[in-house]
């Protein structure tokens, strides 16, 4: 049996603005065709009736073939709008290595995004040195900025 990690989906209310974001923020590419889901197999897949899915793929940073970061639209929408929390259940986050964390979160903040918590900078012995910072995309998604240097 093979197994293989393929794309982690992020849910958007504006795919093509969250997909800026990344693009723009974290140097992320598109992988084209863009999608655009609708039929009775999806509406059987998904358990939502008579339901399109908007979206694209984005190449993550670092990768050639990689796996990717899987950004869609659903119509309809969920009528729920719940934020993530950074300690609820599920997946809690997505990060990044970067080579300059505060440059990074700079950037974030430029567009459209917010920190969430502090900067921090700790010395752990046998792995070298931590920085990060966890901060919001423009949808309240949580990402970790981080660089590790040994």
């Amino acid at each position: 049996m093979s197994i293989k990690y393929v794309h982690t989906n992020l849910i958007a209310r504006d795919w093509k603005l969250l997909a800026n974001f990344y693009i723009q923020v974290f140097g992320c590419i598109t992988v084209l065709p863009e999608r655009n889901i609708s039929g009775k197999w999806i509406d059987e897949m998904t358990g939502v009736s008579d339901v399109r899915i908007r979206g694209v793929h984005l190449r993550l940073p670092g990768y050639e073939d990689g796996p990717t970061l899987e950004i869609f639209t659903y119509d309809p929408k969920d009528p729920r709008s719940n934020i993530p929390g950074i300690n609820q259940n599920g997946f809690g986050h997505i990060a990044f290595h970067v080579d300059d964390v505060e440059e990074v979160l700079t950037s974030l903040l430029a567009h459209g995004g917010t920190q969430l918590g502090g900067f921090v900078k700790k010395t752990y012995e046998g792995l070298g040195v931590f920085s990060g910072v966890y901060a919001r995309d423009p949808e309240g998604n949580i990402i970790e900025i981080q660089n590790w240097k040994r």
